[in-house]
C-alpha cells in the first residue's frame, strides 16, 4: 500500500432538519474548527473543507482555513476544491497567502473547475464570464494560471513612481514563499490528469469521475493516477508530486454507528452510475461495515493503493463527537493496515 496521510473532507452541509446537529451556518463553520481540532488530537493528517456557492454548505474557505490554522498546530488544511471559476485571483492569492503564513505552512488548496451547482452559470453573478471563445473551464483555468503566477512572485500590477520614485512590477502581499508547491487540481477525467501533470500541480482525483469505461471506479482512478505520474516524470519536474482520493469509510462498532450506518452495511456494494454534464459519471461505492471487512476491501481498492493521501468524507451533520469517534476508528482500526505511515 502507498498511503501515508489520513484526511477527512466536509462538504459542510447545514440544515434545520430532525437529526441534524449541523442547523445553521455558524454551527457549520464552528464545528468544522472543532473538528480539524479533534482529528488533530487523535492523530488525523489532515482537515479540508469543500466549497459550494448559493448552497447551505461551506463557501468561503479562507477564514475558516486560517481560524482552523489558530486553532491546531500539527494538521494539514485544505480544500477539496474551490470552484476557480467564482475567484479573483489576486484577491484569493493575497487571502491564500495569508491564511498559509497564519496555519505555518500547512495549507494544501484543491482548486478546479467546480462541479455542477444549484445557480445557472453562478460565477457570472460573481462578476466573472469567459471571454469570447472560452468555455467556463477555460474562465477556471485562466484564473488559475494568474492565481499561480502571483503567489509565486509575478509582478501583478506596475508602481506608481510618485510614490516609490521607480516604474516596477509590484508582486501581492503577503506571500508564502513554499504555497506555490501545496496547489492541487481536482480532476475528473484521465485527460484533466494529465493536463494537472504538465502544469506541475498536485492530483486531487474527484469524488465521482464524468467519464465510464465499465472498470470499477477505483480501477478507473487508478489509471488516472498511473497517467497522471507518468506525465509528471515525462515534464521533468524535481519535486515529488502527491496524489489523494476520496472515500466513503464508516465503520460501525457500536450501537449507534450501526443505527445510523447498519442500512448502509447491508446494502449493495456497487459503484454508482449517473448522468452529469450531458454524460456518464461514476461515482465510488461507500464502505460500510465491521473494519477488518472495509479493510479487505480498501486493500482491494487500486486507487487507494496507489493514492499517497486518502480523504475520508464525514457526515458532518451528525455533530463533532461523533465525527471524531468515527475517525478515531479508522485511525486505529482501519489506516495502519493501508500502510498508514510506513
Amino acid at each position: 500500500m502507498n498511503v501515508k496521510r489520513i484526511g477527512f473532507l466536509s462538504f459542510g452541509h447545514w440544515q434545520p432538519i430532525p437529526g441534524s446537529v449541523s442547523r445553521t451556518a455558524s454551527d457549520a463553520l464552528l464545528q468544522s474548527i472543532d473538528l480539524a481540532v479533534a482529528a488533530e488530537e487523535v492523530g488525523i493528517d489532515g482537515a479540508y473543507v469543500r466549497v459550494h456557492h448559493f448552497a447551505r454548505q461551506l463557501a468561503s474557505p479562507f477564514p475558516l482555513l486560517a481560524a482552523m490554522g489558530a486553532r491546531t498546530s500539527r494538521i494539514e488544511l485544505g480544500t477539496a476544491v474551490i470552484d476557480m471559476r467564482y475567484e479573483n485571483p489576486l484577491y484569493m492569492a493575497e487571502d491564500a497567502a495569508a491564511a498559509d503564513l497564519i496555519s505555518g505552512g500547512r495549507l494544501q488548496l484543491g482548486i478546479s473547475r467546480g462541479s455542477p451547482e444549484t445557480a445557472l452559470q453562478g460565477y457570472e453573478s460573481f462578476g466573472y464570464a469567459p471571454n469570447d471563445g472560452e468555455t467556463d473551464a477555460d474562465l477556471a483555468r485562466r484564473h488559475t494560471e494568474v492565481f499561480r503566477a502571483v503567489i509565486a512572485g509575478a509582478g501583478a500590477a506596475m508602481s506608481n513612481p510618485q510614490m516609490t520614485g521607480v516604474e516596477q512590477p509590484l508582486a501581492i502581499e503577503p506571500r508564502s514563499e513554499t504555497l506555490p508547491d501545496r496547489i492541487w487540481w481536482g480532476s475528473g477525467t484521465r485527460q484533466t490528469a494529465v493536463w494537472t501533470a504538465e502544469q506541475g500541480m498536485n492530483l486531487m482525483s474527484s469524488t465521482l469521475l464524468t467519464e465510464d469505461t465499465g472498470v470499477p471506479f477505483g480501477d478507473l482512478q487508478a489509471e488516472q493516477i498511473r497517467l497522471y505520474r507518468e506525465a509528471w516524470a515525462e515534464a521533468g519536474w524535481e519535486r515529488e508530486p502527491r496524489v489523494s482520493v476520496s472515500r466513503s469509510i464508516l465503520p460501525i462498532t457500536n450501537d449507534l454507528d450501526r443505527r445510523y450506518f447498519g442500512a448502509t452495511a447491508l446494502g449493495e456494494r456497487t459503484d454508482q452510475l449517473g448522468h452529469l454534464d450531458g454524460g456518464i459519471a461514476r461515482f465510488g461505492k461507500t464502505y460500510a461495515g465491521d473494519p477488518e471487512q472495509i479493510v479487505e476491501e480498501l486493500r482491494d481498492d487500486a486507487a487507494v493503493r496507489d493514492a499517497d493521501t486518502v480523504l475520508v468524507t464525514v457526515p458532518n451533520q451528525l455533530g463533532v463527537e461523533y465525527n471524531a469517534h468515527l475517525l478515531e476508528t479508522i485511525a486505529t482500526q482501519i489506516a495502519p493496515a493501508l500502510g498508514w505511515r510506513d
